[in-house]
């Protein structure tokens, strides 16, 4: 199985875990949003300061001895390495060392600090992209995914600054407004959950087909029990390109709409389109509770 697949696996498995049981403050149904969110109505969380020493010792756990002693080498080269310009090359290759073995938390902080030093568009948009999946595959309430958020917007602003019009950009700006909401915070700078649905909202009306923002979207639909707008932004996403993670959410909002036929329908096309054991003996199981 490639590497990609493995990813979407654990997502998927990842998001449903907490998707229906963690606290989405602020997401109601109102009516100048479609819908989708409304204000914050829980108190901020304290941030704690999370380096990335931190995220990178559980992370060499999971990838194994073998690929954490090429890591280690690399820490230690950085550790002793004197000038910004020999310091850079280090955290390019660590972010990259890191990617290539699907770690988004480390490969995130490290993308943040050449970043910081070159402010390129495309560092600050690849940092936060990872600061967003890095929050997407953690456990909810950790104290991680507070840092995750916060780091994650700011590299997003920082992208929109270089430029204002990029959809990339403003997709996960607003995704990452949306998820400091669920974990209780405000932003002392004004961001918010209508800020981040409203962005996203207008990434779909410049580009209905976007991808990701139909895919967040429609996530926030379902954590707000809004499963026919779930529907139709699963659907949106499967008819430009069928994948299984957008599959297996349509099938998840089929089953809490109490469309049964439709369900199994899509929970089909999951084990069709993501052959591997694990994932589709749990697949199984979900259909058997449907036929039950």
């Amino acid at each position: 199985m490639y590497k990609k697949q493995i990813v979407v696996i654990v997502i998927v498995f990842a998001v449903m875990g907490c998707l229906f049981f963690m606290p989405v403050k602020g997401l109601i149904k109102p009516k100048e949003a479609q819908g989708h969110t409304n204000k914050v109505t829980a108190e901020s969380k304290p941030v704690t300061n999370v380096t990335v020493e931190m995220v990178s010792a559980p992370a060499k756990i999971l990838i194994g001895p073998a690929l954490a002693a090429q890591i280690n080498d690399l820490e230690g080269q950085l550790k002793n390495a004197s000038g910004v310009d020999a310091q850079l090359d280090l955290q390019k290759k660590l972010a990259k060392a890191w990617d290539d073995v699907n770690q988004p938390a480390p490969a995130a902080y490290y993308y943040q600090a050449v970043a910081r030093k070159e402010n390129k568009f495309e560092d600050w948009l690849n940092a936060g992209s990872h600061f967003n999946d890095a929050f997407k595959l953690t456990t909810q309430d950790t104290l991680t995914q507070p840092s995750f958020v916060v780091n994650g917007i700011e590299c997003y602003k920082n992208a929109v600054k270089l430029k204002p019009a990029d959809l990339s950009a403003k997709t996960g700006l607003g995704i990452a407004y949306v998820n400091q909401t669920s974990m209780g915070m405000t932003d002392p700078e004004g961001g918010s959950p209508m800020q981040g649905i409203m962005l996203l909202l207008d990434v779909v009306k410049q580009d209905p087909n976007n991808r990701n923002a139909n895919l967040s979207l429609g996530m926030f639909a379902m954590k707000s029990g809004q499963y026919e707008k779930a529907v139709v932004r699963f659907k949106n996403i499967i008819a430009q390109k069928p994948e299984v993670e957008p599959y297996f959410y349509l099938a998840e909002s089929y089953k809490q709409l109490g469309m049964k036929k439709e369900a199994i329908e899509a929970y089909q096309k999951c084990k069709e389109m993501m052959p591997d054991q694990a994932f589709d003996q749990r697949i199984d199981e979900y259909i058997k509770e449907l036929k039950n």
